[in-house]
């Protein structure tokens, strides 16, 4: 498929088939995400895949710290409010996520429960953490945004889902404890990969996009 014609099919996969990509099909997907471009060529992603026995102890660890009623505590700045049109926009990303699934609005438990998916990856068989020396601060964060979009595009070329996950950088510690990563290295965020499950439900969601003429201003 065309560059293209990913953007326009692809969505947030929240459902995954309980099949493991292959792991020569894995390493060659993230050689080539290792092309992307970063500022002054200083690829400072540090990426963390985890599978199996691993990713289902890490699983066990975020629910643990969950239930714990621990607060987020990211290593970058993963707290803004958004405000305006920006806030309408996390809404409306909502209320298609919670609709597609038969989520009321006020059933505000249903509502967690599902927010709670997110540190159990949605069940897919792998998850990256996107980590790097926490002094890259904003400079950093830009070079992995990149990484992170060029590795879901090459995902897809290779019939590969995902859902980028803000979420799985709230809680480092857990992360920081079992993959036994240094105290000066930053979990940024992650991503839930895997094999589409198409007859789950939260797959029928999808959300707008803004207009050309909102997003975009052209100066000759």
């Amino acid at each position: 498929m065309s560059i293209e014609s990913i953007l326009k099919n692809r969505y947030s996969v929240r459902a995954f088939q309980d099949k493991p990509v292959p792991e020569n099909i894995l390493k060659q997907i993230f050689s080539s995400a290792q092309l992307s471009p970063s500022n002054c060529n200083v690829q400072p992603w540090q990426s963390c895949v985890v599978s199996g026995s691993t990713k289902d102890k890490l699983k066990a660890k975020f629910i643990e710290t969950l239930m714990s009623g621990a607060t987020p505590n990211p290593d970058f700045n993963w707290l803004p409010q958004y405000q305006g049109v920006h806030r309408e926009r996390q809404f409306g990303s909502a209320n298609a996520l919670y609709s597609s699934v038969g989520i009321a609005r006020e059933d505000k438990k249903a509502r967690q429960m599902a927010m709670v998916r997110n540190w159990q990856f949605f069940d897919a068989p792998h998850a990256v953490f996107f980590t790097m020396d926490k002094y890259l601060d904003i400079m950093g964060a830009v070079d992995l945004g990149i990484y992170a979009q060029t590795l879901s595009l090459i995902m897809a070329d290779h019939g590969v889902s995902n859902c980028m996950q803000g979420a799985l950088g709230q809680f480092p510690d857990p992360v920081r404890e079992v993959l036994q990563l240094p105290d000066d290295r930053g979990i940024l965020f992650g991503m839930s990969f895997g094999y589409a499950d198409d007859e789950a439900a939260v797959n029928r969601t999808r959300t707008e996009r803004e207009t050309l003429d909102t997003a975009v201003a052209f100066f000759d």
